[in-house]
């Protein structure tokens, strides 16, 4: 008589949100002086909302990371984001990429919004996500300076090729920068045909056939046995946002596209694959021991 062997367990995986609004992202920044913020009708808020419905509904729980300009201005929504189960993490203040601002600016920025979270929810920040992924070979100081101020991980790097950002030589999977005490959580590749691609959400996502998206994850997590790091953004759920005159024919093309898509399409994937809190998914005792991996401009030397 034959036995079945069990079933391993799915691999849970990492649902994060960077909570901004639509005037703040890179591909309107020389449409949209950061001085005229405060004069675009803001979404993000009910956008936001939105989202924290269409997780409630899944009984899914996520990782916020909430610009600090946001937070300042809305209160009660990283409260209510707190209330609901997940996790409030930085995305720093201003939006500002890092290789437009210093050191001591970003310095500022990331300690400013750790204690302006925290002292509106109620709870420790231990996590950061950079704008635009812009921890990069020229901006590695960025990891000292958070392992500095507190924070525990970092989701900061796509280890692909952009215009935009992008470092394909760092490593697929969550390591420790240089020494152990700040995690870094890059967002989901598959590596097929000597490169990495991305599978880990955004323009790509509102791009590219669901199956794609669908097919690269469960190589992750079945072959690879690694769990994925999923990204939207609360603007993309939001086809009625005010359309940006001037912007560049590849920048709309980049924001607009597919924007009707993205809230079927997520609930698709939390159907199709199980999520959780990035702390709960990288930080949790019991988690998988993390490589050390000492980044530099030119080459990469895992230890």
């Amino acid at each position: 008589m034959s036995t079945l062997s069990p079933q391993p367990e799915p691999i849970t995986n990492a649902m994060t949100v960077d909570v901004e609004d639509y005037f703040q992202v890179a591909a309107f920044e020389k449409c949209i002086r950061r001085e005229d913020w405060p004069r675009w009708p803001a979404r993000v808020e009910d956008n936001t909302r939105r989202v924290l419905e269409l997780f409630a509904r899944r009984g899914v729980h996520a990782t916020f990371f909430v610009l600090g300009w946001v937070a300042e201005r809305f209160p009660a929504l990283v409260r209510d984001i707190g209330a609901a189960g997940h996790e409030v993490a930085s995305h720093g203040f201003g939006h500002e990429r890092l290789t437009n601002i210093t050191r001591s600016q970003f310095r500022e920025g990331v300690v400013r919004t750790k204690r302006l979270l925290e002292d509106i929810n109620g709870s420790a920040v231990y996590g950061y996500r950079a704008p635009s992924y812009s921890v990069g070979p020229t901006t590695l100081w960025a990891h000292e300076e958070l392992r500095e101020a507190g924070y525990r991980y970092s989701s900061s790097i796509v280890p692909i090729h952009h215009d935009l950002y992008g470092m394909p030589a760092a490593p697929r999977f969550a390591f420790f920068t240089g020494r152990p005490g700040l995690l870094e959580i890059p967002v989901t590749t598959v590596r097929l045909w000597g490169r990495n691609w991305p599978r880990g959400g955004g323009g790509y996502f509102r791009l590219l056939p669901y199956a794609l998206f669908k097919r690269g994850l469960r190589r992750v997590n079945r072959r690879e046995q690694r769990p994925g790091v999923f990204y939207f953004h609360p603007w993309e759920i939001d086809p009625a946002q005010p359309r940006v005159p001037g912007a560049a024919l590849k920048s709309r093309f980049r924001h607009y596209l597919n924007l009707a898509r993205t809230a079927p399409r997520v609930e698709r994937l939390m159907r199709d694959f199980r999520f959780d809190r990035m702390d709960r998914v990288f930080l949790a005792p019991g988690h998988v021991s993390y490589p050390v991996a000492t980044l530099e401009p030119a080459e990469l030397c895992v230890q």
